[in-house]
């Protein structure tokens, strides 16, 4: 058996149940994305299920008020990434009618969004593991 067959049975096994993991919503995989930087699991298994209670949608997080979305994030730490992913939402409302869009194209012209994050989210999006290495890859 080779060794990405063993790795990928061993996940079978042993994965956790996330809630990122358990829905194909693009804003929710985007917020845990966020929200997973250099941030434990444990941590964002507190702040993701409120954060989504309060902004459910990305527009809902696109009209929010800054001090609104900072409020929700304090704890998480690396406050720039809340006013990031606050930007990033206020950016897709206005460009893409709300809508996360799903080309690699259209990812890469969204602020913030660099090729590694890119890659996780459209790993994470369609459930396809990326044909390059995860720091290389453009959205494959």
């Amino acid at each position: 058996m080779s060794f990405t067959r063993k790795l990928l049975a061993w996940y079978k096994r042993n994965a956790r149940v996330l809630p990122w993991r358990e829905t194909r919503n693009p804003y929710a995989i985007l917020v845990s994305e966020f929200m997973l930087q250099q941030t434990q699991v444990s941590r964002v298994l507190e702040y993701f299920p409120r954060f989504m209670a309060r902004f459910p949608t990305i527009a809902s997080l696109a009209g929010a008020r800054p001090k609104a979305v900072m409020e929700e994030w304090d704890g998480l730490g690396y406050y720039a990434r809340a006013r990031n992913l606050h930007k990033l939402a206020r950016e897709v409302t206005r460009r893409h009618d709300g809508t996360v869009p799903d080309s690699p194209e259209a990812l890469r012209t969204l602020p913030v969004s660099d090729g590694t994050q890119q890659a996780r989210w459209r790993a994470s999006r369609t459930r396809k593991p990326c044909r390059r290495s995860i720091r290389t890859c453009a959205g494959c």
